[in-house]
């Protein structure tokens, strides 16, 4: 390895570090408490390295938005395989409670954590904003939209991001509750994954025409 290719790997060894800390600082502590240097102490770095790498705490938000949110997209795409689109609403809460089993802190930060508005570009926006194999959110409403058409949901339930807002916010109460009040040992908290699964087939049971069509 050449002293170039080295210094190359030490600069993105010392970008990732940020990056992980920033995470989780941001998850814990909250966006708006996290300051440059309090990250940079984390890490044992001066706050000029830092800004060599993010010209402030916008820019490093941003970066991790769209690490993070592209990971979940290529999750989904990579887990869900079912043309069946109620089979794959289901897969897509299965492949949800993956990603925050595997990778909890992205998870608190993605999900259970509040920051501005990143500053994504606008090319970067058009090119993924509504397109399923790069939005997880359009990868969950496509399914929704395509079980509509296909006529096996209830005909009051017509609209595809209302559905899945609904569905989504299940699962995602049942992982973040476990997350914030999982220590609480007076709770006689049942299995995690069980009970999402369980929950997931309750909630589409409730929509579907012939709900035997998902086994509880």
């Amino acid at each position: 390895m050449t002293t170039k290719d080295r210094r190359v790997r030490e600069l993105q060894e010392t970008r990732e570090r940020i990056l992980d800390a920033a995470r989780d600082m941001f998850a814990t502590d909250g966006f708006d408490a996290v300051t440059m240097r309090a990250i940079a102490d984390r890490i044992e770095y001066t706050p000029t390295a830092i800004y060599h790498h993010f010209k402030n705490k916008n820019a490093l938000l941003t970066e991790i938005c769209e690490r993070d949110f592209e990971t979940l997209a290529r999750h989904f795409n990579s887990s869900v395989a079912t043309s069946d689109p109620v089979h794959r609403i289901l897969a897509v809460g299965e492949a949800y409670l993956h990603f925050a089993e595997k990778y909890p802190s992205q998870y608190r930060f993605m999900f259970m954590t509040v920051f501005p508005e990143p500053g994504f570009d606008e090319s970067y926006v058009a090119e993924r904003k509504g397109n399923p194999e790069k939005d997880a959110y359009a990868f969950l409403r496509e399914a929704c939209r395509e079980a509509i058409a296909s006529g096996q949901l209830l005909p009051a339930i017509d609209d595809a991001d209302q559905l899945a807002q609904i569905l989504w916010g299940s699962v995602h109460g049942m992982i973040s509750l476990r997350v914030v009040k999982g220590h609480e040992a007076w709770i006689p908290w049942r299995e995690l994954r069980a009970s999402a699964l369980r929950g997931m087939r309750i909630m589409l049971r409730g929509v579907l025409r012939d709900p035997s069509r998902v086994e509880l």
